[in-house]
């Protein structure tokens, strides 16, 4: 039995398209499933409990949409050691797929799912967050604080990104508001704190992101020494007094050159966040609104995945 969570208003109605095709698949050839399809977010978390609260025996779960359903799915997720992922890309950002190495292509996605060959154990994310009431959210490929959090937040509600999926430029979309969201941009002053024993001070902070995949923002190679599956957090940090340096910055990462001098990198397995003052907050693309005291931590090789 295969169990899928499907996002059909991922990338503009694109993931609904795919379904349909999907489903005749599963149909012609006999193969026992069960879907749900989600209506409003956050309820591929409902769907992941409520799959797995009560799982006796070993279950495959399929998603079909973006990151930020996977997200949702492995945030809801009870037992990881009952269950095996799989992914069929279809979002914008498309960067957990990049990260491993996955195929973009739907039925090339799903012809690997059944063959099952190869069963992944990689690592997640875990951040802690909120000054009143202390929340905590899975990640699976990265978690950031600033500039690129800001672009995950108005991301969400633009009309560029809808344009840009309709036309088949959906990176497009990033590239955009990126560039309007740097133009705003005003660095603060803060400090990580690695593993609880080194302090590292920052005057002019655009952004932090501590990442288990090597690219997050739909293609932005930060951390492209990142392994998903060695028990630690990538945490890479843009500061600088030049707005012009931070361009240089992202325009590297971009065309994924593996020297980036414009980048701060440390690995660790925990590291906490201080900013000056409230600054956007994401996870997997998806908003945490805005904070000041983050704390994330890496869980190793909890999470199984076919690929």
């Amino acid at each position: 039995m295969y169990y899928f969570i499907i996002n059909p208003a991922s990338q503009s109605g694109r993931g609904y398209k795919i379904w349909k095709k999907i489903e005749q698949r599963l149909v012609r050839d006999g193969v026992e499933y069960q879907a749900y399809l989600t209506e409003y977010a956050g309820q591929a978390t409902e769907y992941a409990r409520k799959l797995t609260s009560h799982c006796k025996e070993a279950r495959v779960i399929v998603v079909v949409g973006g990151d930020g359903t996977m997200n949702e799915v492995v945030d809801g997720i009870v037992s990881c050691d009952m269950v095996t992922l799989g992914y069929i890309p279809v979002g914008t950002g498309s960067d957990l797929a990049r990260g491993l190495r996955l195929s973009r292509r739907p039925m090339r996605g799903l012809r690997r799912i059944f063959k099952a060959r190869r069963i992944r154990q990689i690592d997640y994310g875990v951040i802690a967050y909120g000054d009143d009431v202390l929340r905590h959210r899975r990640f699976i490929v990265s978690a950031g604080i600033g500039l690129d959090a800001e672009v995950c937040q108005h991301m969400q509600r633009s009309a560029i990104k809808n344009i840009c999926n309709r036309i088949h430029l959906r990176r497009l979309s990033y590239r955009i508001l990126g560039f309007i969201q740097y133009l705003k941009a005003k660095p603060i002053r803060g400090y990580i704190l690695l593993d609880g024993t080194r302090r590292v001070e920052f005057n002019y902070i655009y952004f932090i992101s501590a990442q288990i995949q090597p690219c997050e923002g739909g293609g932005f190679w930060f951390a492209p020494k990142a392994d998903s599956s060695d028990g630690n957090l990538e945490v890479c940090i843009v500061s600088h007094a030049s707005k012009r340096q931070v361009l240089g910055t992202l325009f590297r990462a971009l065309f994924r050159r593996s020297h980036n001098r414009g980048l701060r990198c440390f690995s660790c397995r925990e590291v906490q966040i201080y900013t000056e003052r409230p600054m956007a907050v994401h996870v997997d693309g998806e908003s945490c609104q805005y904070q000041s005291n983050l704390e994330v931590r890496c869980i190793e090789r909890k999470l199984k995945i076919v690929g």
